[in-house]
């Protein structure tokens, strides 16, 4: 489901910031070769997440589901000289393709690989350590990501779930990856220590500020 029209979409595109060449090669290359390349954060969200580094001054960044790097790249051209960002990754395919485009660019080095179950890597970090949280992994464990993001992230501190309307099937929820999304949607909700937002880019993106 598409919730904007090309057009439109394409409009936004045009009257906000470009990618890098890098991230513009990236991201044709994801398209042109990867299985289901709609898994690309594309540049709208990437472009809100870098809005979101600079504008709170994050320096230190969790990513759970890197897939070939675009997102963690747009992050890290906005972190300062000394920002960090730890991104959680299952898939050796996506590790060696991401960490390809991570040594081509100049940033790359801000980026720290954790392979393995996203939710065991979350257990090695230390608690409220972060300041800001991407999550766009498997649907089907964001309450799990959510409520071990919550305690990694400092008062403060910024979270973000990609693909929250997942084509709008999160308002009548029939199969485990939608009931997931609406049941993390609740959580948020419910969670007096957040102030959250949910907006229609893209496929939804939830944005929550952790208060301290």
């Amino acid at each position: 489901m598409r919730f904007i029209s090309e057009d439109i979409e394409k409009y936004c595109k045009d009257y906000s910031v470009n990618d890098t060449d890098l991230l513009k090669k990236l991201s044709k290359t994801t398209w042109e070769t990867e299985e289901v390349p709609q898994m690309l954060s594309g540049s709208l969200v990437g472009g809100l997440l870098q809005m979101l580094v600079k504008i709170t001054g994050a320096e230190r960044v969790l990513e759970i589901g890197m897939f070939t790097g675009y997102s963690a790249l747009k992050m890290a051209e906005a972190l300062p000289v000394h920002g960090t960002i730890d991104s959680c990754e299952l898939m050796d395919k996506h590790i060696d393709t991401a960490t390809g485009w991570f040594n081509k660019s100049e940033v790359g080095h801000k980026i720290t690989v954790h392979k393995g179950q996203a939710i065991e890597s979350l257990e090695r970090f230390v608690l409220e350590s972060f300041d800001l949280i991407f999550v766009d992994a498997d649907k089907v464990n964001y309450p799990l990501y959510y409520e071990k993001g919550m305690a990694l992230l400092k008062a403060g501190g910024i979270g973000v779930l990609d693909n929250m309307l997942w084509s709008g099937t999160v308002l009548n929820p029939n199969d485990d990856d939608a009931k997931a999304l609406r049941e993390t949607a609740e959580l948020i909700k419910n969670n007096h220590r957040l102030e959250p937002l949910l907006l229609p880019v893209r496929d939804g993106v939830m944005i929550y500020r952790k208060l301290k």
